[in-house]
């Protein structure tokens, strides 16, 4: 360090203020002199404001070390970011330049970037959940999902807030459950975060496997001039297929038909369910390892365009196969399901997943340049993620040609209802493909992260210890594709455990033991509360039983 430089750390030390509205990371030390303040040039700017302000910042200086809290400089007495300045004792000023401040997203950012955080892989179940519901219970419970998942995130989103004396700015929501339950509070939300990203990892190996299975089909019946049978319509854009004709063993169904078989050697080596997810290993294993994941997090633009595509395809195919709708209040028809089903729970199984976003809410809205908008572009956020649930669901399920087909023939994988020679569903899985084999890596790092942190107290504690727990996620994946490659049960059982914890039971503990002690809890909030905790519940025992 040169002589030049230690004064004007010396007199950054010495100086230290800092303004509660500013995340700790994000928190410059200035120290104000009403003299000789530079930007580019040696010429004196100085005012009588300058003057007041070095004043008042000095006299709370004098009240509190920066340490406390309690009388800390009120945000009106701090300048404004672009006025920030570090200062020498030799009488020159150098202007803060950039900064983290600087990097606030304004609202519609903030809004889309929620949106594209909880567009998943749970957008192809709704049709079948919207199935297994009925129709128009389906839609009655996408949106009360919707609402009750809200304001559990605007709970988990205040919960810092009601912490009095307390720096939260740097806190996340396994910090809050630690400050009111003790380590057990955040070893629970951990455990509860680490089972909602092994279980989209889970997803995300099965649907990776079905995708590289039809992408691989398509190609070899291109190439050998193998076509698919015809299953509805004229043409290659309109089939539709029921891959799984015996959905019901006490109902006949009476029309069904599939893909041909594409060569006897070809669907040796070329299955979904018997080689596909082992191939998988070859390419996912080795990017499992890497130290850092921010090379893949460069294509995370990729999902936006997915969603986008996947609302065009399915405008497209509804206006092209029209709407097959019969409203059946209570009893099934033969190709028709009832509008109230006893199985509505899987559906809400799923959106729990769906809605999902509680875990990583607080760091997302720290980024929002307007702190005070954003319960408002939280609501805006989930309002346009239940729009896109419901348009999704609604056409699929009310375009889906009944007859010939029944609507039970919907599967928990939408894109499996039209054949691999479709093209435009095509490009769909391969866009779907080559993004979830970017994303896979990222959800191994968060995994890693959460865990070997909190374990090890370090993100890489050695490659051993690495490569073993991407063998135990790697292993969970492969085991579910290959025995049991249902995405609607795997998305709706762990939307239900992790969302029992983090949606329901913690967010409305926290509330009620937060008002508790201010003396401020009365019987309605309590039992709404608790409503809320016996809902979770409910929500998971109900995945077993229905």
């Amino acid at each position: 360090m040169d002589e030049d430089s230690k004064p004007l750390l010396g007199s950054v030390q010495a100086g230290e203020y800092y303004t509660d509205s500013l995340d700790p990371k994000q928190r410059r030390p200035f120290h104000v002199e009403p003299r000789n303040i530079v930007e580019d040039d040696a010429q004196e700017r100085v005012s009588a404001e300058a003057a007041a302000l070095s004043s008042r910042v000095h006299y709370y200086g004098r009240l509190t070390a920066s340490s406390d809290r309690l009388l800390a400089p009120p945000d009106h007495v701090i300048p404004s970011f672009e006025d920030l300045y570090i200062y020498s004792p030799l009488g020159t000023a150098f202007k803060v330049q950039g900064g983290d401040s600087a990097a606030k997203n304004p609202s519609i950012v903030t809004i889309f970037a929620i949106w594209n955080t909880m567009m998943g892989t749970s957008i192809l179940s709704i049709p079948w959940g919207i199935k297994q519901a009925g129709f128009t219970l389906g839609i009655i419970i996408i949106v009360l999902m919707g609402l009750l998942t809200l304001y559990c995130c605007y709970r988990v989103l205040k919960s810092t807030k009601s912490i009095p004396y307390v720096d939260t700015s740097d806190w996340e929501f396994p910090d809050v459950c630690k400050y009111y339950f003790g380590a057990f509070g955040k070893w629970l939300s951990l455990i509860f975060s680490l089972v909602s990203l092994i279980g989209a990892m889970v997803v995300y190996w099965v649907l990776m496997s079905n995708f590289l299975f039809n992408t691989g089909k398509f190609i070899y019946n291109y190439v050998h001039n193998v076509s698919s049978s015809d299953t509805f319509g004229t043409n290659g854009t309109d089939r539709v297929i029921c891959p799984y004709p015996d959905v019901d063993p006490n109902r006949t169904l009476l029309y069904y038909a599939s893909e041909n078989s594409t060569g006897h050697v070809f669907d040796h080596w070329w299955s979904k369910t018997n080689t596909i997810p082992f191939y998988l290993i070859i390419l996912l294993l080795p990017l499992l390892n890497f130290r850092s994941a921010s090379f893949f997090a460069r294509f995370t633009f990729l999902g936006t365009i997915s969603v986008l595509y996947l609302i065009f395809l399915v405008t497209y195919k509804a206006i092209r196969l029209g709407f097959h709708l019969e409203f059946h209040w209570f009893d099934s028809s033969t190709f028709f399901v009832p509008e109230f089903r006893s199985l509505f729970v899987q559906l809400s199984g799923v959106l729990t997943l769906a809605f999902f976003i509680h875990n990583c809410i607080i760091t997302l809205m720290k980024s929002n340049r307007h702190q005070e908008n954003n319960v408002r572009d939280l609501s805006l956020a989930y309002l346009l993620v239940g729009l896109t649930y419901l348009y999704v669901g609604v056409l699929i399920f009310a375009a889906f040609p009944s007859p010939p087909l029944s609507k039970e023939c919907i599967e928990p994988n939408f894109l499996d209802n039209f054949p691999s020679s479709d093209i435009l569903v095509f490009v769909a899985r391969t866009f779907l493909l080559f993004q979830m084999t970017t994303v896979y890596p990222l959800l191994g790092y968060l995994v890693r992260v959460q865990l070997m942190g909190q374990i090890f107290g370090d993100h890489y504690p050695g490659f051993l210890h690495v490569f073993l727990l991407n063998v135990v996620v790697v292993g969970a994946g492969v085991l579910t594709a290959r025995f049991y490659p249902n995405i609607g049960s795997i998305i709706r059982y762990s939307g239900a455990i992790c969302g029992l914890a983090l949606v329901f039971v913690l967010p409305s503990l926290i509330h009620m033991v937060s008002l508790r002690r201010r003396g401020e809890l009365s019987w309605p909030s309590a039992l709404f509360h608790g409503f809320l905790v016996l809902l979770g519940v409910a929500n998971l025992f109900g995945q077993f039983f229905m």
